[in-house]
Protein backbone atom coordinates (compact mmCIF):
# COMPACT_ATOMS: atom_id res chain seq x y z
CA UNK A 1 0.00 0.00 0.00
CA UNK A 2 1.28 3.23 -1.10
CA UNK A 3 2.24 6.05 1.55
CA UNK A 4 0.97 8.89 1.33
CA UNK A 5 0.90 12.24 4.15
CA UNK A 6 2.65 14.52 6.14
CA UNK A 7 5.20 13.74 8.91
CA UNK A 8 6.81 16.13 11.29
CA UNK A 9 10.70 14.84 12.10
CA UNK A 10 12.89 16.41 15.08
CA UNK A 11 16.05 16.77 13.01
CA UNK A 12 19.35 15.69 14.90
CA UNK A 13 21.91 18.08 14.22
CA UNK A 14 24.86 16.46 12.28
CA UNK A 15 22.93 15.29 8.77
CA UNK A 16 21.45 17.88 6.21
CA UNK A 17 17.42 18.19 5.50
CA UNK A 18 18.67 16.26 2.07
CA UNK A 19 19.83 13.46 4.35
CA UNK A 20 17.20 13.13 6.19
CA UNK A 21 14.69 12.81 3.82
CA UNK A 22 17.05 10.10 2.30
CA UNK A 23 16.86 8.38 6.04
CA UNK A 24 12.91 8.74 6.26
CA UNK A 25 12.38 7.21 2.76
CA UNK A 26 14.86 4.59 3.67
CA UNK A 27 12.58 3.63 7.41
CA UNK A 28 9.23 4.44 5.47
CA UNK A 29 10.08 2.76 2.39
CA UNK A 30 7.82 5.57 0.77
CA UNK A 31 8.11 6.58 -2.87
CA UNK A 32 9.17 9.89 -2.67
CA UNK A 33 9.78 12.09 0.27
CA UNK A 34 10.69 16.10 0.53
CA UNK A 35 10.87 18.28 3.17
CA UNK A 36 8.78 22.00 3.40
CA UNK A 37 12.40 24.01 4.40
CA UNK A 38 15.98 23.41 4.58
CA UNK A 39 17.61 23.52 8.05
CA UNK A 40 21.62 23.71 8.33
CA UNK A 41 23.25 20.97 9.50
CA UNK A 42 24.17 22.28 12.99
CA UNK A 43 20.37 23.22 13.21
CA UNK A 44 17.74 20.70 15.03
CA UNK A 45 13.88 20.90 15.52
CA UNK A 46 11.09 20.82 13.05
CA UNK A 47 11.89 19.54 9.68
CA UNK A 48 7.70 18.47 8.27
CA UNK A 49 8.59 15.74 5.92
CA UNK A 50 5.46 14.85 2.63
CA UNK A 51 5.46 11.20 1.88
CA UNK A 52 4.58 9.90 -1.87
CA UNK A 53 1.67 12.16 -2.91
CA UNK A 54 2.03 14.71 -0.25
CA UNK A 55 6.08 15.78 -1.40
CA UNK A 56 4.29 17.86 -4.36
CA UNK A 57 1.59 19.29 -1.51
CA UNK A 58 4.20 20.78 0.77
CA UNK A 59 3.83 24.55 -0.55
CA UNK A 60 0.21 24.80 -0.04
CA UNK A 61 0.83 24.38 3.60
CA UNK A 62 1.51 27.60 6.12
CA UNK A 63 4.84 27.81 6.37
CA UNK A 64 5.99 30.27 8.69
CA UNK A 65 8.61 29.42 11.18
CA UNK A 66 9.57 30.16 14.61
CA UNK A 67 13.46 29.48 16.23
CA UNK A 68 14.67 29.59 19.54
CA UNK A 69 18.23 30.40 19.13
CA UNK A 70 21.32 31.54 20.84
CA UNK A 71 24.05 34.19 20.30
CA UNK A 72 27.18 35.81 21.26
CA UNK A 73 27.73 39.76 20.69
CA UNK A 74 31.44 40.32 20.16
CA UNK A 75 31.20 43.14 22.67
CA UNK A 76 28.56 44.11 25.44
CA UNK A 77 25.79 46.24 24.95
CA UNK A 78 22.68 47.01 27.17
CA UNK A 79 19.66 44.75 26.83
CA UNK A 80 17.75 48.09 26.32
CA UNK A 81 20.41 48.99 23.28
CA UNK A 82 19.90 45.29 21.64
CA UNK A 83 15.77 45.10 21.92
CA UNK A 84 15.66 48.52 20.63
CA UNK A 85 18.33 48.17 17.47
CA UNK A 86 15.69 44.82 17.17
CA UNK A 87 12.28 46.79 17.55
CA UNK A 88 13.71 49.60 14.95
CA UNK A 89 15.81 47.75 12.43
CA UNK A 90 14.49 43.74 12.21
CA UNK A 91 10.54 43.39 13.00
CA UNK A 92 8.25 43.54 10.21
CA UNK A 93 9.21 44.01 6.59
CA UNK A 94 13.27 43.18 6.32
CA UNK A 95 15.44 43.34 3.63
CA UNK A 96 17.53 40.67 3.24
CA UNK A 97 20.68 39.56 1.26
CA UNK A 98 21.37 35.38 1.09
CA UNK A 99 24.49 34.25 2.40
CA UNK A 100 27.16 33.42 0.26
CA UNK A 101 26.94 29.43 0.71
CA UNK A 102 23.06 29.73 0.59
CA UNK A 103 21.51 27.76 -3.17
CA UNK A 104 19.45 30.92 -4.03
CA UNK A 105 20.56 33.54 -6.47
CA UNK A 106 22.12 36.11 -4.22
CA UNK A 107 20.25 38.97 -4.90
CA UNK A 108 18.38 41.36 -1.85
CA UNK A 109 15.13 39.83 -1.53
CA UNK A 110 12.24 40.81 1.53
CA UNK A 111 10.92 38.65 4.35
CA UNK A 112 9.01 39.58 7.38
CA UNK A 113 10.02 39.10 10.81
CA UNK A 114 6.76 38.73 13.04
CA UNK A 115 8.30 38.48 16.04
CA UNK A 116 12.13 38.76 17.76
CA UNK A 117 12.31 38.57 20.90
CA UNK A 118 15.28 38.18 23.76
CA UNK A 119 14.37 36.36 26.31
CA UNK A 120 17.51 35.92 28.18
CA UNK A 121 20.50 38.19 28.49
CA UNK A 122 24.43 36.96 30.47
CA UNK A 123 26.87 39.69 29.49
CA UNK A 124 27.86 38.79 25.63
CA UNK A 125 25.50 35.85 25.45
CA UNK A 126 22.15 36.05 24.35
CA UNK A 127 18.91 33.37 24.18
CA UNK A 128 16.35 34.81 21.32
CA UNK A 129 13.17 33.71 19.47
CA UNK A 130 12.13 34.42 16.47
CA UNK A 131 8.97 33.89 14.44
CA UNK A 132 9.46 34.99 10.71
CA UNK A 133 8.24 34.10 6.63
CA UNK A 134 9.56 30.68 5.36
CA UNK A 135 13.35 31.82 3.77
CA UNK A 136 14.42 34.31 6.04
CA UNK A 137 18.15 33.16 7.20
CA UNK A 138 18.69 33.55 11.12
CA UNK A 139 22.18 33.23 11.39
CA UNK A 140 22.39 36.60 8.22
CA UNK A 141 19.94 38.38 10.87
CA UNK A 142 21.98 38.02 13.61
CA UNK A 143 25.11 38.88 11.77
CA UNK A 144 22.97 41.74 10.15
CA UNK A 145 22.13 42.88 13.62
CA UNK A 146 25.93 42.48 15.02
CA UNK A 147 26.47 44.97 12.01
CA UNK A 148 23.79 47.35 12.82
CA UNK A 149 24.92 47.47 16.75
CA UNK A 150 28.64 48.24 15.40
CA UNK A 151 29.63 45.23 17.39
CA UNK A 152 29.44 42.50 15.27
CA UNK A 153 27.44 39.28 16.36
CA UNK A 154 27.35 35.60 15.23
CA UNK A 155 24.47 32.58 15.98
CA UNK A 156 25.91 30.30 17.88
CA UNK A 157 22.76 27.62 18.23
CA UNK A 158 20.01 27.62 16.49
CA UNK A 159 16.34 24.82 17.08
CA UNK A 160 13.22 25.67 14.46
CA UNK A 161 10.45 24.93 17.26
CA UNK A 162 7.34 25.45 14.81
CA UNK A 163 6.77 25.51 11.44
CA UNK A 164 3.54 26.14 9.89
CA UNK A 165 0.80 23.92 11.07
CA UNK A 166 3.26 21.61 13.00
CA UNK A 167 5.43 21.78 16.33
CA UNK A 168 8.11 20.67 17.86
CA UNK A 169 5.83 18.54 20.88
CA UNK A 170 4.37 16.45 18.45
CA UNK A 171 7.63 16.17 16.34
CA UNK A 172 9.31 12.71 16.44
CA UNK A 173 13.09 11.53 16.16
CA UNK A 174 14.49 9.23 13.73
CA UNK A 175 15.08 6.69 16.39
CA UNK A 176 11.31 6.94 17.61
CA UNK A 177 10.43 6.36 13.44
CA UNK A 178 12.47 3.18 13.18
CA UNK A 179 10.45 2.07 16.42
CA UNK A 180 7.23 3.05 15.18
CA UNK A 181 7.34 1.76 11.88
CA UNK A 182 8.96 -2.13 13.57
CA UNK A 183 6.25 -1.80 15.60
CA UNK A 184 3.68 -1.05 12.52
CA UNK A 185 2.20 2.25 14.23
CA UNK A 186 3.24 4.41 11.25
CA UNK A 187 0.10 5.59 10.40
CA UNK A 188 -0.97 6.92 13.82
CA UNK A 189 1.74 9.70 13.35
CA UNK A 190 1.15 10.38 9.45
CA UNK A 191 -1.44 13.33 8.60
CA UNK A 192 -3.15 12.84 5.70
CA UNK A 193 -3.31 14.59 2.41
CA UNK A 194 -6.47 15.97 3.24
CA UNK A 195 -4.72 18.67 5.54
CA UNK A 196 -3.89 20.53 2.42
CA UNK A 197 -7.57 21.65 2.83
CA UNK A 198 -7.93 23.10 6.18
CA UNK A 199 -5.69 25.71 5.16
CA UNK A 200 -6.92 26.33 1.48
CA UNK A 201 -10.55 27.13 0.46
CA UNK A 202 -12.42 24.16 -0.58
CA UNK A 203 -14.52 23.27 -3.95
CA UNK A 204 -16.21 20.00 -3.60
CA UNK A 205 -17.00 18.26 -6.99
CA UNK A 206 -20.06 16.11 -7.71
CA UNK A 207 -19.24 12.70 -7.55
CA UNK A 208 -19.88 11.61 -10.75
CA UNK A 209 -17.21 14.20 -12.50
CA UNK A 210 -14.33 12.88 -10.11
CA UNK A 211 -12.54 11.14 -12.21
CA UNK A 212 -12.56 13.41 -14.98
CA UNK A 213 -10.99 15.65 -12.53
CA UNK A 214 -8.56 12.53 -11.68
CA UNK A 215 -7.03 12.52 -15.70
CA UNK A 216 -6.66 16.20 -15.63
CA UNK A 217 -9.27 18.50 -16.42
CA UNK A 218 -9.94 21.99 -15.67
CA UNK A 219 -12.61 22.38 -13.24
CA UNK A 220 -16.10 23.77 -14.77
CA UNK A 221 -19.18 25.23 -13.41
CA UNK A 222 -21.51 22.23 -14.05
CA UNK A 223 -19.18 20.22 -11.86
CA UNK A 224 -19.27 21.49 -8.64
CA UNK A 225 -21.69 20.62 -5.95
CA UNK A 226 -20.41 23.59 -3.72
CA UNK A 227 -17.64 26.00 -2.77
CA UNK A 228 -16.17 28.29 -0.40
CA UNK A 229 -15.61 31.98 -1.77
CA UNK A 230 -12.66 31.54 -4.52
CA UNK A 231 -10.47 34.11 -5.30
CA UNK A 232 -8.44 34.41 -8.65
CA UNK A 233 -5.30 33.35 -9.41
CA UNK A 234 -5.27 31.83 -5.54
CA UNK A 235 -4.97 28.00 -5.14
CA UNK A 236 -8.35 26.20 -3.84
CA UNK A 237 -8.35 22.02 -2.56
CA UNK A 238 -10.82 19.85 -4.62
CA UNK A 239 -12.83 16.66 -3.05
CA UNK A 240 -14.68 14.20 -3.63
CA UNK A 241 -16.75 13.62 -0.84
CA UNK A 242 -13.85 14.41 1.89
CA UNK A 243 -11.29 13.03 -0.16
CA UNK A 244 -8.66 15.12 -1.73
CA UNK A 245 -8.61 14.66 -5.44
CA UNK A 246 -6.11 17.93 -6.58
CA UNK A 247 -5.22 21.58 -5.69
CA UNK A 248 -6.54 23.35 -8.46
CA UNK A 249 -5.82 26.89 -9.79
CA UNK A 250 -9.05 29.42 -9.47
CA UNK A 251 -9.08 31.00 -12.56
CA UNK A 252 -12.96 32.08 -12.69
CA UNK A 253 -13.67 32.11 -16.18
CA UNK A 254 -17.55 32.30 -17.95
CA UNK A 255 -17.91 28.49 -17.78
CA UNK A 256 -14.40 27.52 -16.23
CA UNK A 257 -14.10 27.64 -12.32
CA UNK A 258 -10.19 25.95 -12.20
CA UNK A 259 -7.60 24.39 -13.76
CA UNK A 260 -5.12 21.17 -12.83
CA UNK A 261 -2.38 22.33 -10.60
CA UNK A 262 -1.41 19.15 -8.72
CA UNK A 263 -3.57 15.89 -9.45
CA UNK A 264 -3.99 13.91 -6.15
Amino acid sequence: MELNGFLNIDKPQGPTSHDVCAIVKKITQASKTSHSGTLDPQVTGVLVMGLGKAARLLRFLPSDKTYIGAMWLHEDVSEENLKETIKKHFTGKIIQMPPVKSRVKRQEREREVYSFDILEKNGQEVLYKVHCEAGTYIRKLVHDLGEKLGIGAHMTELRRIQAGAFNESDSITLYQLQEIVREGKLNDYIKPLEMVSEYLPKIEIKSEFSEKIKHGSPIFKEYVKKSDKLEKDKFAAVLSGSKLIEVAKIILEERMIAVPETVI
